[in-house]
């Protein structure tokens, strides 16, 4: 779906914004709205095992949470957008490449924002596919009825995609693994078989919201073929953050002594690799995005 920003015309039809009337435009405004708070929690969440939060940089030398706040609320325009635009839709390819649009100027803006690091390539791809699915559904939906609609717009090529390939493509092709596009097109399992139930049975055995989250983000890396791990640190990276997150879910989770002590050990041990789990936290973002928007309605 997205690619790195870079000069490009569109076709003349997909530059055809809608004219929403004003319950559509409360409707996503609203969707956007939640999105962006997803970000946000999901970067303010501390402890994170080598990722940006509240203790510092984790493993990214250009980045801080400073930084990453002020990218995730300078996507608020295009996921508002990208919700408009699909409210009323069907999950069609014309509907695909219109995000998809969309979400290269997203890229813009983030890049912008950021001083040019890439701090949310992978959620603009993520979110923008749940706020579009949330958008068409328009009533009661369950997170799994929400992640297999994403899914359907995925599976629909971009036409116009620009040549360029990213990291995580690259890496797909060199380890054979799915990466973000398998991830979405197969309905985002690691959100609603892995990272939602986590986060779902924490809350239910009483733990905090701080370590509920944590419980998601560690199921989701301990069964998320990661291609930023895999990007920055390679297969033993990888093995590392899944046995490790494995590890804190099996010793109880982060609500207990022993699993933050595992915790903090993996964040050690990624650390040591220059390695962060950034496709795991993207998919976070996600679980969170579900959790609230569904629970609220």
């Amino acid at each position: 779906m997205l690619a790195p920003a870079q000069v490009w015309c569109a076709p003349t039809g997909l530059r055809r914004r809608p004219r929403p009337s004003t319950p559509t435009r409360l409707h996503a405004l609203r969707l956007a709205d939640a999105a962006i708070d997803a970000l946000i929690t999901e970067a303010m969440l501390t402890p994170k095992p080598a990722l940006v939060d509240q203790r510092g940089p984790g493993a990214h030398r250009d980045l801080d949470l400073a930084c990453l706040l002020r990218s995730a609320r300078s996507l608020h325009p295009s996921f508002l957008e990208m919700a408009t635009l699909a409210t009323g839709r069907r999950p069609d390819q014309a509907l695909r490449e219109q995000l998809a649009l969309i979400g290269r100027e997203a890229e813009g803006d983030m890049l912008a924002a950021s001083g040019g690091s890439n701090t949310h390539r992978g959620a603009i791809w993520v979110i923008g596919l749940l706020l579009a699915a949330l958008a068409i559904t328009g009533v009661a939906a369950t997170p799994r009825e929400i992640a297999r609609l994403a899914g359907t717009i995925a599976r629909h090529d971009d036409r116009f995609a620009p040549a360029p390939a990213s990291h995580g493509q690259l890496v797909c092709g060199l380890y054979g693994v799915a990466g973000a596009r398998g991830q979405a097109r197969g309905g985002f399992p690691q959100v609603v078989d892995a990272g939602l139930p986590a986060l779902w049975s924490a809350r239910a055995r009483g733990a905090d919201e701080t370590s509920a989250q944590l419980d998601a983000l560690m199921a989701i890396m301990a069964s998320l073929d990661d291609t930023c791990l895999l990007y920055r640190g390679g297969p033993a990276a990888l093995r590392i953050a899944q046995s490790g997150a494995g590890t804190v879910l099996a010793l109880g989770g982060a609500s207990r002594t022993a699993g933050r002590q595992a915790l903090l050990r993996l964040d050690a041990h990624l650390l040591a690799l220059n390695a962060s789990p950034g496709g795991s936290a993207d998919l976070l973002a996600a679980c969170l995005l579900l959790d609230r928007y569904c629970s609220a309605r």
